[in-house]
C-alpha cells in the first residue's frame, strides 16, 4: 500500500486547490517557519477521522477553513482528500486505489466520502483498522512524539505493540462485542421485568380476550342483521322510489295541463284587458261629451237666466211706459198689428202685472176699419218723443219688425 497524493483546498493555509504527490522512496516537505509543513500533518490526521480541534492546534472545528487574508475572502468550506494505491490485498477491497475525502463547513456540519461516495466515519476507521493509518496511528510521529511514546504509561506503549501487531481491530471488535452484549443484558433486563408485568396482567387479559372475542361474534351476528336489515330497507326504499316516480309523473302531467289551462286564461285575460281598454276609453270619451253637454246646459241656463232677467227688464219698461204707448196712435199695418196684439197678450199670460196698460196697448194696437194698402207708406210720428218713449219703441221693433 503506497500513499499516492494528498489533495487540500481551503485546509487552514491553503485557500486554492493544491494536490502533494508522494512517489517512491522518501519525499521530504522543507521550509521555513510558518509556511505551513505540520498543516500537511494535520490535514492527514483530519481526512482519516481527527475529532478533536484541540488536537489541530485550533478552538473548534471550523478553526481549520481558511479565515481570508488581506487579499483574499474567507471560504465557506474545507476540503482534504488522501489517495492510497496497491492497497486492495492490505485492505481487504476490491479496489485498486482508495480516496478518502473529508469536507466541512462552517455551521460544523462534516462530510465523508470513499472513492466519491457518502459514507460514515466508522466506515473510514473499520477500512484503515491494524494498518497503521489512523489518526493516532503510529505511522504519523510528528515532531515529540517518539519522547512521548517512550516516556508514557505502559498502556500506551501497548496501544503502540498492538497496532503495530495488527491485532487493534480485532480488540475494537470485541469492545464492540462487549457492549452489544451490555446492552443485549440490559434489554433481556428490561425483558425480565415485562414478563413479569405481564404475568401479573395475563388473567385480565384473558378475560379481556374472551370478552374481545364475545364481542367480534356479536359483531358478525349483527353485520348479518344488518345486512338483512338494510336489505329490507333498500326493497322498501325502491318500492317507495317507484311510487314516488310514478307520483312525479302523474304530477308532471298535471303540471303540464295545469300550465296549458293558465295559458289559455292568460290568453282569455289579455284579450278581456283589451276589451276593457276598448271599454274605458269609451268611458272617458262619454265623460268627455258629459263635460261638453253640461258646459253647453251650464251655458244655455246662463242664456236663458240673462234672457229673464232682460224679460223682466223690458216688463219693468212696458209698465212705466204703458200710458205713454197709448196715448200713440202709431198706424201700422194690420199684419203687423195682429202680430202686437197676440205677442202682448203672450206678456200679459207671463206677466200678469203689466194689467191694464197691457191690455189697452193691445186694443190701440189692434187694426179698426179697411187696413191700408200695402203700397202706401205708413205716416212718421213726426212730434217729438221722450227718451223712455224712443228706448220702449227701439224695443219693440226689435221683437217686432216691420
Amino acid at each position: 500500500m503506497h500513499l499516492q497524493s494528498l489533495e487540500l483546498f481551503g485546509f487552514k493555509s491553503f485557500p486554492d486547490k493544491t494536490t502533494f504527490h508522494f512517489h517512491e522512496g522518501i519525499t521530504a516537505i522543507v521550509g521555513p517557519n510558518g509556511c505551513g509543513k505540520s498543516n500537511l500533518l494535520d490535514a492527514v490526521r483530519w481526512v482519516l477521522g481527527e475529532q478533536s480541534a484541540k488536537s489541530l492546534r485550533g478552538g473548534e472545528m471550523a478553526d481549520v477553513i481558511f479565515n481570508g487574508a488581506d487579499t483574499r475572502k474567507p471560504l465557506g468550506f474545507a476540503e482534504v482528500s488522501l489517495t492510497l494505491t496497491d492497497c486492495a490485498a492490505e485492505l481487504g477491497v476490491d479496489w485498486h486505489d482508495v480516496r478518502v475525502t473529508r469536507r466541512v463547513y462552517r455551521d460544523g456540519n462534516s462530510e465523508y466520502f470513499l472513492n466519491k461516495t457518502p459514507c460514515r466515519l466508522r466506515d473510514i476507521q473499520n477500512l484503515f483498522a491494524d494498518t497503521g493509518v489512523a489518526r493516532s496511528a503510529y505511522s504519523m510521529m510528528e515532531q515529540g512524539k517518539i519522547d512521548l511514546v517512550l516516556s508514557s504509561r505502559p498502556e500506551d506503549r501497548r496501544a503502540v505493540f498492538e497496532e503495530a501487531a495488527g491485532i487493534t481491530k480485532y480488540k475494537l471488535q470485541k469492545r464492540e462485542a462487549l457492549r452489544k452484549l451490555e446492552a443485549t443484558e440490559a434489554n433481556l433486563l428490561r425483558i425480565g421485568d415485562i414478563i413479569k408485568e405481564v404475568k401479573r396482567q395475563i388473567g385480565s387479559l384473558q378475560r379481556q380476550a374472551g370478552k374481545a372475542r364475545r364481542y367480534q361474534a356479536l359483531m358478525a351476528d349483527l353485520q348479518v342483521l344488518d345486512t338483512h336489515h338494510s336489505r329490507k330497507q333498500l326493497e322498501s326504499l325502491e318500492h317507495d322510489l317507484a311510487y314516488c316516480r310514478s307520483e312525479v309523473k302523474r304530477i308532471s302531467e298535471e303540471e303540464a295541463s295545469t300550465r296549458a289551462k293558465i295559458e289559455e286564461r292568460e290568453g282569455e285575460l289579455a284579450e278581456n284587458r283589451h276589451a276593457l281598454d276598448q271599454v274605458d276609453a269609451e268611458i272617458a270619451a262619454a265623460r268627455t261629451e258629459i263635460e261638453r253637454l253640461q258646459s253647453e246646459i251650464s251655458r244655455s241656463r246662463s242664456q236663458i237666466e240673462f234672457n229673464r232677467q232682460r224679460a223682466d227688464e223690458i216688463a219693468e219698461l212696458i209698465v212705466k211706459a204703458g200710458p205713454q204707448l197709448c196715448m200713440m196712435r202709431l198706424p201700422v199695418s194690420p199684419f203687423v198689428a195682429t202680430q202686437r196684439a197676440s205677442t202682448c197678450a203672450t206678456w200679459m199670460q207671463r206677466f200678469p202685472r203689466l194689467g191694464s196698460p197691457a191690455k189697452k196697448l193691445t186694443q190701440r194696437w189692434l187694426p179698426r176699419g179697411p187696413a191700408p194698402k200695402a203700397n202706401k207708406r205708413m205716416p212718421r210720428v213726426s212730434s217729438p218723443m221722450p227718451k223712455t218713449q224712443k228706448r220702449l219703441c227701439s224695443i219693440v221693433d226689435n221683437f217686432w219688425p216691420n
